[in-house]
Formats: C-alpha cells, sequence, structure tokens
C-alpha cells in the first residue's frame, strides 16, 4: 500500500488509483461517477473536467482526490476551493506532480491529503505544512485577512 500525508501524519492508503473499469477499492473517474447508478464514494477529477458533476452528492463522497499531471498546473487549487466553499468536509486529496513547495498553499485551498509521485518526500512535506505561520490573504483555511484577525 502507498503511504501519503493525510491531516499532517504520513499514513498507509487504502484507496487505489482509478482503473478502466470501476473496481472495488479504486477510485472512480469521473465519467465512471457520472455513468454509475449507485454512486462510488470516491472519484478522481483530472485538470478539465470541473467540479459540476460530482456537486449534487457531495455529502455521500468521502473522498475526492485531484490529479496534479504537472506542478505548473493549478487548475486543481481551484477546484479544492470551491469544493470547500460549497460545502465539502471530506478527505480532499492531491495527487500526482505537485512539489514540496506547494503543500502549504494547497492546504489553504482546502486539502488536507497529499498523495506525491515519491514517497520518500513525505517527511519533508510533513514539514512544509508548516513554513508560514501567518498569511495576510483570506483563504479556506483562514476566510478572513489579517487586518480583520487583529482587528477585534
Amino acid at each position: 500500500m502507498p503511504s501519503l500525508l493525510r491531516n499532517g501524519q504520513i499514513e498507509q492508503d487504502s484507496w487505489l488509483p482509478p482503473t478502466e473499469a470501476l473496481a472495488p477499492g479504486h477510485l472512480a473517474t469521473v465519467s465512471q461517477y457520472v455513468e454509475a447508478s449507485e454512486k462510488p464514494t470516491a472519484v478522481q477529477i483530472e485538470p478539465g473536467e470541473g467540479i459540476a458533476d460530482v456537486l449534487e452528492n457531495l455529502d455521500s463522497l468521502e473522498l475526492v482526490a485531484v490529479n496534479f499531471p504537472a506542478f505548473m498546473d493549478g487548475r486543481g487549487f481551484s477546484y479544492a476551493r470551491e469544493l470547500r466553499e460549497r460545502g465539502y468536509t471530506g478527505e480532499l486529496r492531491a495527487v500526482g506532480a505537485f512539489i514540496r513547495d506547494q503543500l502549504h498553499y494547497l492546504s489553504r485551498c482546502g486539502f488536507n491529503a497529499f498523495q506525491m509521485d515519491g514517497e520518500s518526500a513525505l517527511e519533508a512535506a510533513k514539514a512544509s505544512l508548516n513554513d508560514f505561520s501567518e498569511h495576510y490573504q483570506a483563504a479556506i483555511d483562514k476566510p478572513q485577512p489579517l487586518f480583520k484577525r487583529r482587528a477585534g
């Protein structure tokens, strides 16, 4: 079983990547999710697919994984923010080719789990979640900007 960083801890993952046919224990692709009569509880979103197809069943999803095929592809940041703003409270996982320097910002957008391309970097990735102690901007993790948090 592969390891990942979930809620600040390194853990074993019980979910497997999507396959061509919907299989137990595997994440569903968005198209598999849409076509399934009984909706899977875990889905992986690819860049360009958007989140519209999963919005009506957010309560029944325990895991939404967002794939980052390249560290320069920032669409997943927007998907995470929108899912959290629309009330998704389950595990929101970044998978793929993001880099350690992005983890802190990914967590600010709402991701709480990270499955990196290389498991050897998980300890350093765990430390990077605390790279910054304060932020000027509002985000999912702190909805008010710094000046409003200090004003009271």
